[in-house]
C-alpha cells in the first residue's frame, strides 16, 4: 500500500514518483477487480463490472492524492468539478479508467493516466504538463514522461503506414485522408500504403506508435481532459507531435474540460496526416 506523506516541498518522493506508483496500484485494482469477477458473459454484468471499476479505481486515486499532495486539485473523469480547480496553480488530471468498454470485453487496451497541470502565464496553452503516467496494467508496461528518448524511426520497411483510430468514433473523413496520405507519401517514394487500425484508450492509442505497431494517431469527434492529457505528455516527451490537428497546441484545466481533436504521430508522417485530414475536411 502506498504509504501517505504530507509536503510536496519536503517530502522526498517527487510528483513523478507519486504519479506513478499511485497509477500502478489503480493498475493492479483493475486487474484483481476484474480477475475476481470471472469471465463475463451478459451485457448487465460488463456493464456493472466497468461502473465498480470506475469508482473503486477514481476513490482510491483520489484517497491517494489526498494524503500525499493535499493542496493540490484533482480533475478525474469520475468526480464532481471543483469549479476552484480554475484558480488553482497544480492540478491532477486524472482518468481512472480509459477504455472502459475494453476493460468490460477482457481486452488489454485500457488504461490509467494520471498527469500533473502546473500553471504557466509563459506557456502558449497557460499551463505545462508534468510526471505524466499511462499505466497499462492488462499489457504490464508502463509509459511515463520521465522514460529515456527511444531511438527516432522512420516509415515502416515491411508494411503499410498504420493510423489509429477509435473504433466506435472514428473520423467522419478518415478514408478520404488516408488515401491523400497514401498519396503524399507515395509522392515521397514509400509505396506501402496505409491502414487503419482501432484501439481503445487514448493512452493504448499512444502506446501503439511509441511499440513500433503504428505511425500516427487522429481523433476529430471530440472527448476530454482526462482522456488526452496524460497520453500526449507521454508522446511529447517521447518528440512525438502531438496538438489539435490544425497544429494549435492543446490548453488544460480550461473552464469545461473539453478538447475538439488531437493528432499524435512520429514527424515523418504527421504533417501529411494533418495536411491529408485538412483536405479531407475541405473536399
Amino acid at each position: 500500500m502506498t504509504q501517505p506523506v504530507s509536503d510536496p516541498v519536503s517530502d522526498p518522493v517527487s510528483d513523478m514518483e507519486l504519479s506513478a506508483r499511485v497509477a500502478a496500484e489503480a493498475g493492479r485494482l483493475l486487474l484483481e477487480l476484474r480477475e475476481s469477477r470471472g469471465p463475463v458473459e451478459d451485457r448487465e454484468s460488463a456493464d456493472a463490472l466497468r461502473k465498480d471499476a470506475d469508482r473503486s479505481s477514481h476513490e482510491l486515486i483520489v484517497a491517494r492524492f489526498a494524503e500525499s499532495r493535499p493542496d493540490d486539485v484533482v480533475l478525474s473523469e469520475e468526480g464532481a468539478d471543483d469549479p476552484i480547480r480554475l484558480d488553482a496553480d497544480r492540478v491532477w488530471i486524472v482518468d481512472p479508467l480509459d477504455g472502459t468498454w475494453e476493460y468490460g470485453q477482457g481486452r488489454a487496451d485500457f488504461a490509467v493516466h494520471i498527469v500533473l497541470w502546473t500553471r504557466d502565464a509563459s506557456h502558449p496553452a497557460g499551463g505545462v504538463l508534468s510526471a505524466g503516467t499511462v499505466e497499462l496494467p492488462a499489457q504490464g508496461l508502463t509509459r511515463q514522461v520521465a522514460d529515456p528518448p527511444a531511438p527516432r524511426r522512420g516509415l515502416p520497411a515491411d508494411r503499410p503506414v498504420r493510423i489509429v483510430a477509435s473504433r466506435t468514433r472514428p473520423p467522419s473523413t478518415l478514408a478520404a485522408a488516408v488515401e491523400i496520405l497514401a498519396a503524399r507519401l507515395a509522392e515521397r517514394g514509400f509505396d506501402g500504403g496505409v491502414e487503419v487500425v482501432d484501439v481503445g484508450s487514448v493512452g493504448a492509442k499512444v502506446n501503439e506508435i511509441l511499440s513500433g505497431r503504428a505511425e500516427a494517431y487522429v481523433h476529430d469527434t471530440g472527448f476530454y481532459e482526462w482522456d488526452v492529457a496524460a497520453p500526449l505528455a507521454v508522446a511529447h516527451a517521447q518528440g512525438l507531435p502531438a496538438s489539435h490537428i490544425s497544429g494549435e497546441p492543446v490548453a488544460f484545466n480550461q473552464p469545461r474540460p473539453y478538447v475538439t481533436d488531437l493528432i499524435v504521430g512520429i514527424p515523418e508522417v504527421v504533417d501529411d496526416l494533418r495536411a491529408a485530414m485538412l483536405a479531407a475536411q475541405d473536399a
